[in-house]
């Protein structure tokens, strides 16, 4: 941890001459990239500070813990659960950032929220994830683009597909892929009971021409009229792409740009994005001594989560922890669970390498 520190704060002296340098601040694109990987640093180091002073302050309240006064014994005690609580919050939002990143943290991600189990329910459900997502991306002041969508007449999604660009997006929502389940009373219930749907979100993280090539005589490119509610058509041009990979069968509709270039250039995107993360399944399905991660796999099979609304909690499987106030979460205040993910992933990968 020392070493990983040392590491942090001499990229911190680096980042801060380059941000100086007349070379960088004229490349905006430069500027904006070292601007955030700064921040995220700085304000790392700044909570590894505050981090140091809650420890001094833990040593002293377990000093007078041995007090011979039993007041004074009660109040160390529970300053000392407070503090203790404080400092495992900060080590884990440090450790989230000063150890070494996945390469991918920084890509733009592709996210596909599709309605399971459950009728009208499930549709409902996913648009109300596909708004939880975007909520949050409103608070780390995101982009977010939407690809393609399949509505139903009650509002819901069967489908929706956006980009997501503008910060470490990946590294946020890699742990969000899987099964989300939802439990509560449907408006269209009589009978006032609870009902459970499903929907899956899978994200992925956007690859490159570099990454993935893509031979045009693999694909099947094909043009028609974009679809509203129930598949009627909403308009007279042929602008929404369906674009079909022949050697695995995956296929890509994108029909929310206004010209048909643009919508294949968003497909040709979403199509390397599922290629390469095809690629990573079978290279893990068939390396069988890989590590298997403590906050799961990710496949779109796995439960990762359940939102139980008449018991106002979420609780996640893979943490085994339950939050409450559904409301706040799902207006985007995903960050404390996110915390957690990216800690607890962070503990299992410094254990692996120990």
């Amino acid at each position: 941890m020392d070493e990983k520190l040392d590491r942090a704060r001499a990229r911190h002296r680096q980042l801060e001459q380059q941000l100086q340098d007349s070379a960088v601040t004229a490349d905006r694109e430069r500027f904006v990239m070292l601007s955030r990987e700064y921040a995220e640093l700085d304000g790392a180091l700044r909570q590894q500070a505050e981090l140091e002073s809650v420890r001094a302050a833990l040593a002293e309240a377990a000093a007078a813990r041995q007090s011979t006064e039993a007041e004074l014994r009660q109040l160390a005690a529970e300053e000392e659960h407070r503090l203790l609580a404080k400092a495992q919050q900060l080590d884990a939002a440090v450790r989230a950032v000063i150890n070494p990143p996945d390469p991918r943290d920084r890509k733009d991600t592709v996210l596909e929220i599709r309605a399971g189990t459950g009728g009208d329910e499930a549709a409902l459900f996913a648009a109300e994830l596909f708004r939880l997502y975007t909520r949050y991306a409103e608070r780390k002041g995101w982009t977010v683009k939407l690809v393609n969508q399949a509505r139903t007449p009650l509002g819901g999604y069967k489908e929706v597909i956006a980009e997501l660009s503008g910060g470490p997006v990946w590294r946020d929502l890699k742990f969000e892929s899987g099964v989300h389940r939802v439990q509560r009373i449907p408006a269209t219930e009589k009978a006032g009971r609870v009902h459970t749907s499903t929907a899956t979100v899978v994200v992925l993280p956007e690859a490159d021409e570099i990454e993935v090539a893509l031979d045009p005589s693999e694909l099947e490119i094909t043009a028609t009229t974009s679809r509203g509610h129930g598949g009627q058509s909403v308009n007279t041009t042929y602008s929404a792409i369906r674009v079909l990979h022949k050697p695995t069968g995956i296929a890509v509709n994108c029909q929310d740009e206004r010209s048909q270039m643009q919508n294949r250039e968003k497909a040709l995107r979403i199509l390397r994005a599922r290629l390469l993360a095809h690629r990573e399944a079978e290279r893990q399905r068939q390396a069988s001594a890989a590590r298997k991660s403590l906050i799961g796999t990710g496949e779109r099979a796995e439960k990762i989560r359940t939102y139980n609304f008449p018991q106002d909690r979420l609780t996640d499987h893979r943490l085994k922890t339950s939050w409450h106030g559904l409301a706040r979460i799902m207006d985007g205040e995903l960050e404390p669970i996110i915390e957690r993910l990216r800690a607890a992933d962070s503990a299992m990968a410094e254990r692996h390498e120990s």
